[in-house]
């Protein structure tokens, strides 16, 4: 069996299951006029229904709903045509109503499942629990004063869609692969920014450890981890803890935990609560939500190509490895960006500029595709110099550099410092020969069976042609005359 944990006294089987938050890609709170701007000042994005005023009533946001369906469709879930909203109740000095709206046995989206691929070129399935829409808490603040806490309620009434995976995760890895695929659909339609340092995206991670083939362990929640980065290392201590514990003869107990970045191991918030724990019931203040047929068919309308179709494309239309094809889907922008690329130029030999020099500057930069100084088409201008041989690969890399620093064209670059490919043949030939008469020395021991020292000739032409000359022409040049 697989993703199997060595401990001390034989092997253990983790389960893995992940309830993200996505704060919904919308200008307005779930059940109020208030913006959703991140970065405002404290309390500047408040409305009375926020700070749960007495007499004020909350009214849905249609745009929420409008993304949650779409998120629904996304991943391939069915979606409830009647969904009902309920208080979920448990006192937060953050949370003024002393209950949370939620959705609790009737969610807006039902069960479904996205594939996630692995580092190892291998994929899986996992299932879809369900999505509801839910409202934020606010926000408790305790370094500002030293006897006193402040309380921010920007975030109080926010959207957010709750999506419930099965237990299906078996490691760090797949966990990290779930948010990945997660955070890309949702970036490609649009439902949420995906934006984990700034909150807009976070994962509860659900973990227990068993033995292969007995029943699910008891499981703690590592609550609110906004990193991917972070995931792989919480899941990692977690797992480890558990698996001691329990070796050394204690019992996991069911609880919360939070997980500190700095020190890169969990510790124990509060006893875990089950369902019955918030009594929930159906809020009286909102009515069932019904959605038509109609609203769905037109939602799926409004899907762009996702990222495991894009996939599947690249790879069938312009012959990318799976990995390669993975790499460019798995943001939208990065995928657009490609595609142009690709229209000017060698598909394959775009998809390696890309994600080897292209990725390469811009991290080393700082900056986003989107902020690329070099443009998709000014790429591929570039790529089919190479191919018409006006430019070596070697020389292409300075252009690029140069492209990179200023966002020039690459045919100016090349005109304006001389850079052509020397292909004349008659040119060449004669470097070549004058090259060989003054090299007796390499040229006898290479007709004594030292073959390897052609490259030492290449690179003597090279030299003399500062990188100019067609290497395909050189080879063919220098080993019809060292061995005729």
């Amino acid at each position: 069996m697989a993703n199997l944990i060595k401990g001390n006294t034989g092997d253990w089987e983790v389960v893995i299951g992940l309830e993200v938050h996505a704060q919904v890609s919308s200008k307005a709170k779930l059940f109020s006029g208030a913006a959703t701007a991140f970065g405002a000042g404290p309390n500047e994005q408040v409305s009375l229904v926020d700070a749960a005023m007495p007499g004020m009533l909350p009214v849905i946001n249609k745009e929420c709903v409008r993304q949650a369906v779409r998120t629904g469709l996304a991943m391939g879930c069915a979606i409830n045509l009647k969904s009902v909203f309920a208080r979920k109740n448990y006192f937060y000095a953050d949370l003024p109503q002393g209950y949370q709206i939620s959705q609790y046995e009737l969610p807006v989206v039902g069960e479904g499942e996205i594939t996630i691929d692995l580092e190892d070129g291998e994929s899986k399935q996992v299932g879809i629990e369900r999505l509801h829409l839910e409202q934020d808490a606010g926000k408790s603040i305790h370094d500002q004063d030293p006897t006193k806490s402040y309380i921010d309620l920007n975030r109080s009434g926010v959207a957010l869609m709750e999506i419930v995976s099965k237990p299906d995760m078996r490691s760090a890895d797949e966990a990290a692969a779930y948010v990945t695929k997660l955070r890309s659909i949702l970036r490609y339609i649009g439902a949420c920014d995906g934006n984990m340092a700034e909150g807009s995206m976070r994962a509860d991670v659900n973990i227990s450890v068993r033995r292969p083939g007995e029943p699910l362990g008891t499981r703690a929640e590592l609550k609110n981890i906004n990193s991917i980065r972070f995931i792989r290392q919480a899941v990692d201590y977690e797992v480890k803890r558990q698996i001691m514990l329990i070796e050394d003869g204690g019992e996991v107990v069911q609880e919360t935990r939070l997980f500190d970045s700095i020190k890169g191991e969990t510790r124990s918030m509060r006893s875990k609560e089950d369902a019955h724990d918030y009594r929930y019931f159906p809020d009286p203040d909102l009515l069932p939500l019904v959605i038509e047929s109609a609203f769905v068919e037109e939602m799926k309308g409004t899907l762009p190509e996702l990222p495991d179709t894009k996939k599947d494309r690249f790879i069938s239309d312009f012959g990318l490895s799976a990995y390669d094809a993975g790499v460019l889907v798995s943001e939208r922008e990065t995928a657009s960006y490609y595609e142009a690329v690709a229209a000017k130029a060698d598909p394959k030999l775009a998809a390696n500029w890309v994600i080897s020099e292209l990725f390469g500057r811009l991290n080393k930069a700082g900056k986003d595709i989107t902020d690329s100084p070099v443009s998709p088409e000014n790429l591929g201008n570039l790529l089919s110099l190479i191919s018409d041989n006006t430019i070596s690969g070697k020389i292409a890399k300075e252009v690029f550099n140069e492209m990179f620093e200023t966002g020039k064209d690459a045919k100016d670059i090349v005109e304006e410092k001389g850079l052509k490919q020397i292909t004349d043949t008659g040119a060449i030939e004669a470097i070549v020969d004058g090259i060989i008469a003054n090299s007796p020395g390499q040229v006898e021991q290479y007709r004594s069976g030292k073959t390897g020292l052609i490259g030492w000739f290449v690179g003597q032409v090279m030299k003399e042609t500062q990188g100019k000359a067609n290497p395909g022409v050189v080879n063919q040049l220098l080993k019809s005359k060292l061995e005729g």
